[in-house]
């Protein structure tokens, strides 16, 4: 696929994730399937440029181009700041952040609360696209503050003429969380007036939901989020389904046992192991949901306090079902039931 001016693999993105996307999971996904990745979301407020979660976020060291990354912020001076500083240390690509429904975010009137002034939206890709003239800034919503102000479509106008150059959406309200389903309608809506890149997002958890919101929305790529966390194959497996239309076989027990344990090992390195153990829990966590026994073996792990106990635990879990199944057998997981945010 040719995006922006880059060739990707295909048409599959992993959508940025506050404390998800980090780069070993970046690199992670990418290495497995996906085509494309965002950073997690990296504050404007230059004050905090120098602390070691900023500088973490906005580390891409070893990543394949292009190198994208997402800025959150309020006023347009800020955001400004926030892309110039980014792209002088290597990003490639600017999204922002208009999506994202956390509360400590949207308190700030950033994030998805943007959607609720459009001149200010206005006002900030402007000065975004102005600040970065050399690099292209994509731009990733929700439909709207709630359901009585769905205005995806005058924000994408806004967007065109303030010079963005794809739009992505997460088919949900703000008011919505992540509850329901998402609207692949008005995305559909929103493709067939835009001329930019429109990319779809939303509860493609499974292969053939990925062909279905293809086709239902007629959208020029995909972005996955909460679904990948802890199964970084995904990506691979649609893929497979939408180049051959046939199922790829569930991945081999030995295979995920030896890509967690490389996982977990870029994990120690990228935040030291003290931190790194904390971060690997939850990663664990979302590996082994939905398997047999994890719910007991979760509650084990996030007892265990260093990474060699980590490392032997895993080891153990995956052996015990590598003795039942030669491959991972996962109890189906609701749409809705999938942790984590999604900036």
């Amino acid at each position: 696929m040719r995006y922006l001016g880059f060739s990707l693999r295909n048409n599959l993105f992993v959508a940025p994730m506050a404390g998800v996307t980090d780069r070993p999971f970046r690199q992670l996904c990418r290495k497995m399937g996906a085509g494309f990745a965002i950073s997690e979301m990296v504050t404007s407020n230059s004050l905090l440029y120098g602390s070691a979660k900023t500088r973490r976020r906005a580390n891409h060291a070893g990543e394949a181009a292009p190198v994208a990354v997402q800025i959150a912020g309020s006023e347009p001076e800020m955001m400004s700041e926030a892309a110039r500083h980014n792209v002088d240390h290597g990003a490639q690509i600017i999204d922002i952040n208009m999506g994202c429904p956390a509360k400590k975010i949207c308190r700030a009137k950033a994030g998805s609360a943007l959607l609720r002034d459009e001149p200010l939206v206005g006002r900030i890709l402007e000065a975004v696209v102005r600040a970065v003239p050399d690099t292209p800034v994509t731009l990733k919503i929700r439909t709207g503050w709630d359901r009585a102000s769905r205005n995806a479509p005058s924000i994408l106008k806004i967007a065109e003429r303030s010079g963005i150059r794809a739009l992505t959406v997460h088919g949900r309200t703000r008011a919505c969380g992540y509850a329901g389903h998402a609207e692949y309608d008005t995305i559909a809506a929103i493709k067939a007036e835009a001329r930019i890149p429109v990319i779809a997002n939303g509860d493609i958890t499974s292969p053939e939901k990925a062909r279905q919101v293809l086709e239902a929305t007629g959208a020029d790529a995909l972005m996955i989020g909460r679904a990948a966390q802890g199964r970084p194959w995904l990506f691979r497996e649609i893929e497979h389904y939408l180049a051959t239309g046939a199922r790829l076989a569930p991945p081999r027990v030995d295979e995920i046992h030896g890509v967690l344990l490389a996982h977990l090992e870029e994990v120690y390195d990228f935040y030291g192991v003290d931190t790194g153990v904390l971060v690997a829990r939850r990663h664990i966590s979302w590996y082994t949901r939905g398997l047999a026994g994890s719910a007991a073996f979760r509650q084990r792990m996030n007892r265990l306090s260093c990474a060699a106990e980590q490392r032997r635990a895993v080891d153990e879990f995956f052996l015990s079902l590598a003795g039942r199944n030669e491959c991972l057998d996962y109890r189906p997981v609701d749409d809705n039931d999938i942790d984590g945010p999604v900036a």
